[in-house]
């Protein structure tokens, strides 16, 4: 207990420091004083204080006295003033404190001063940027114990290079009207077809660091999407250089005003003006290097704080960056308070094309800030809750008179008339077909008035043992309800002759919060041991580009019912009753479920039956989504997503021949390394206390197929591996052209590397292995098993190409030491 006690001792000593650097960090210097003749001790006035090296000062008043406050402090103090020794003090950074001056009488010859051009002199532009670097701590709103402003946000969307030939072709006729509103003023013609506003009020705590921002009112052209208002605030699109990396679309960017700035871009001074009575310095910037994740533009810099006042930049032309013509970045800053700057304006333009020349679009964003209120604090309560983003209730229902009254831009005829013209263009039938389309594409189900009918890559399958198989299947459609969706399938193999099917439903309780209950059947095959990611087996795409045949596929008849609970975007709850039988098929092919009598006889085992209850919690800190009405996509998170599984096998219930307990944790997380890339890591733990047959148990997730897969171990085959106590581990780290764009001619080709390590360590208990025979080539994990790999990504775009070796095990039946892998993926 006494180590222990002092254990935690010197941790509070540690949290205390901590706080106390908290407390200190970016503080105000405040030096007040007198200044007297050093000879007669009477008081001086207008003598010159000032910090030195420095353009913040005051004068004394008729009694000789001061005041200074300021987050620019130097070091030191200087007074000075005519017909006396100029005389400096020491100084202590962020603290108050008293400086008194006697200043001795002096006489002075003035002789004749010779001005000469050093060519070794500094160039300008680097005083004035190292300046502005040592006082971006200072500059940075987030040096403030807290913040609050009201924001204001249009994001619109433009079609662009819409030539003329494809404005007169005959499937566009349906849209002639649209194509009125065609802006032809700009290098490339674009039209409006998204647009959206929304108003709301942020705060900021500094200790604890808290933020919360309360959208009020939101405006969407043509949709109704709580997820979409959520988007269009202010915390998710914010860029603030005066970070060292700036972060866009998965990329991060070296910021001018970078602390290694000096070593990523020239700097060259062209101008200095007084831009809303500050007088500031227009400088310049360039990146050294080419095919750097950088920026090209000019800022200004005001004088005497050395903040941003300005700023103008453009992406580098060669960024490493797909499908991103352009993109630029407009930024205001004003001085909301003494020595307090704040952004005021933010104006994003993103320039999208899949191919040079191509039909593509311009993405549009503008934030405006005002109503701030600087170091106001709201108490602790506030900001409880870990939900950080909160849409009004009624931020929807705004009228037209609140928008013209409360936006703080008045909107341009073109973009009042784009509200008028989605809504119409959603009336025209032809739009809504091309709108299907692409929903199938990207979803895989067709629409057909209160029906979806897919999935359609499932419609054609083969394997070894169900032969040519042929399945349809739907679901109910928005149409129907949005409340619930019924769904069913039907399949059939030629060469077993026999019928799969399932069907199921899910259905909202409520929405806010996010609370469903569900209930599904099937009876069909199925391969164990594949990944989450991995192509479904009865995927046409998993057929074709099988590296084996699927010799090992059981059947399986299932029921089961669910229950969800999210408490708040990003912590869910969900428990599962679960009651499955798995049965042998084929009957060449196919899992076997044999058992080893003592004597040495194997005698068939039959059906394995689990009967189980699935509690799940899963957390994904601030993580954010693209919702539908029933499903949605995760947009990511900056933090860890955890997963913890709890699952109790119940035996004699509905037949269940097994009791066991199974405990998994998952958490996976994308560290962000800025100039060095990202790497993203996933790994389970999980155990498995009582007895259960290897169906029952981890079988590690192989790949059978020549597609990577992100989450399994691309080396390993199908029931190779399996466990009853595991820690499985996946690195991979995307380099993002850190070296191929240092080599002349790769660089142009925009590659990017990767490197991957995969391990597998895990215990069987000898009960476990006696229940049913393994499969041959089946065993448990005497040591790790560990793979490696390095790719190319980025080929032509949208292809990656993976080199692994297989580390261990390499005399295992079916083994290689290494192969190639491939996939589609479309990243910026």
């Amino acid at each position: 207990m006494k180590l222990n006690f002092q254990a935690n001792t010197q941790w509070l000593w540690v949290v205390a420091l901590l706080m106390l650097t908290q407390i200190v960090f970016a503080q105000k210097t405040v030096v007040t004083g007198t200044v007297t003749d050093a000879e007669t001790n009477q008081p001086l006035p207008f003598v010159n204080i000032s910090f030195y090296n420095s353009k913040i000062g005051t004068t004394t008043d008729f009694n000789g006295k001061y005041a200074l406050e300021t987050f620019y402090a130097t070091d030191s103090i200087v007074a000075s003033s005519v017909g006396y020794l100029r005389m400096a003090h020491k100084v202590v950074k962020d603290k108050a404190q008293v400086i008194n001056f006697k200043l001795a009488p002096s006489s002075v010859q003035l002789n004749e001063v010779v001005i000469k051009a050093d060519k070794k002199a500094e160039n300008p532009a680097h005083a004035i940027i190292k300046a502005a670097i040592d006082n971006k701590k200072i500059n940075n709103r987030e040096k403030l114990d807290s913040y609050q402003y009201e924001v204001y946000t249009k994001l619109e969307f433009d079609i662009n290079n819409l030539s003329e030939e494809f404005q007169n072709r005959k499937v566009m006729k349906p849209f002639k009207f649209v194509f009125d509103n065609v802006d032809s003023t700009s290098e490339k013609p674009s039209l409006p077809f998204f647009m959206s506003e929304s108003i709301s009020e942020f705060f900021y705590k500094k200790f604890p660091k808290s933020e919360k921002e309360i959208i009020t009112a939101t405006r969407v052209s043509g949709l109704d999407n709580n997820s979409v208002s959520q988007l269009t605030g202010d915390m998710y699109q914010n860029l603030n250089f005066y970070e060292n990396y700036v972060s866009a679309y998965g990329k991060t960017f070296v910021s001018p005003l970078a602390d290694f700035g000096l070593f990523t871009y020239q700097y060259y001074l062209v101008d200095s003006a007084n831009i809303d009575g500050y007088w500031c310095y227009k400088i310049k910037f360039q990146p050294k290097r080419e095919f750097e994740l950088t920026f090209d533009g000019e800022i200004w810099i005001a004088d005497t704080t050395y903040a941003i006042k300005q700023l103008d930049c453009d992406v580098s032309g060669d960024a490493n960056i797909n499908f991103v013509k352009d993109f630029a970045v407009h930024q205001e800053h004003q001085q909301v308070q003494k020595e307090v700057w704040m952004i005021t304006k933010d104006y994003l333009l993103v320039d999208f094309n899949l191919a040079e020349k191509k039909m593509g679009f311009y993405g549009k964003k503008t934030t405006t800030y005002r109503n701030f209120k600087i170091n106001e604090p709201k108490a602790d309560e506030f900001y409880a809750g870990l939900d950080n983003v909160i849409v009004d209730s009624e931020a929807g229902n705004k009228s037209v008179e609140y928008w013209e009254k409360s936006r703080h831009i008045e909107l341009s005829e073109k973009e009042a008339q784009i509200y008028a013209m989605v809504d119409t263009l959603k009336k025209v039938p032809i739009f809504r077909t091309y709108v299907d389309i692409v929903t199938m594409f990207l979803n895989g189900y067709k629409v057909v008035g209160n029906f979806e009918i897919g999935p359609y890559y499932t419609f054609y399958s083969f394997n070894k043992i169900e032969g040519p198989r042929f399945r349809f299947g739907g679901r109910t459609s928005n149409a129907f309800s949005t409340k619930w969706m019924p769904e069913a399938y039907l399949a059939y193999g030629l060469t077993d002759q026999k019928f799969k099917y399932g069907g199921g439903f899910q259905y909202f309780i409520t929405k806010q919060p996010r609370q469903l209950v569900g209930m599904y059947y099937k009876k069909d095959v199925e391969l164990l041991g594949q990944s989450n990611n991995a192509f479904r087996n009865d995927n046409i795409l998993a057929s074709v580009f099988r590296r084996n045949q699927a010799n090992s596929l059981n059947g399986f008849e299932e029921i089961n019912a669910w229950y969800s609970y999210e408490w708040f975007q990003g912590l869910s709850n969900k428990v599962t009753f679960q009651n499955r039988r798995l049965f042998e098929i084929g009957d060449i092919y196919g899992l076997r479920f044999n058992k080893k009598l003592d004597d040495g006889n194997v005698v068939k085992a039959g059906d394995v039956t689990s009967t189980e209850v699935i509690f799940n919690t899963r957390f994904a800190y601030k993580e954010k989504y693209l919702a539908g009405e029933f499903e949605r996509i995760s947009l990511g998170t900056d933090y860890p997503t955890f997963n913890f599984t709890y699952t109790f096998g119940m035996k004699g219930v509905l037949n269940s021949g097994y009791q066991y307990h199974k405990a998994v944790l998952s958490i996976e997380d994308k560290l962000v390394l800025n100039s060095f890339g990202y790497m993203t890591i996933l790994g389970e733990v999980g155990k498995i206390w009582g007895d259960a047959p290897f169906p029952l148990l981890k079988l590690h997730n192989g790949n059978a197929t020549y597609v990577y897969d992100p989450y399994a171990f691309n080396m390993m085959n199908f029931y190779e591996f399996v466990s009853d106590e595991w820690l499985n581990l996946f690195v991979t780290h995307h380099f993002n052209g850190l070296f191929l764009n240092k080599i002349p001619l790769m660089r142009r080709l925009h590659w990017r590397e990767t490197a991957r390590f995969a391990l597998a360590a895990g215990g069987l208990k000898d009960s476990n292995r006696e229940i049913l025979e393994f499969p041959t080539g089946l065993s448990g994990l005497n040591f790790p098993y560990m793979e490696a790999g390095v790719g190319i990504e980025n080929i032509f775009k949208v292809l990656r190409v993976d080199m692994f070796w297989r580390m261990s095990y390499l005399d295992n039946p079916g083994a290689s030491p290494i192969g190639f892998r491939a996939a589609f993926q479309i990243i910026f």
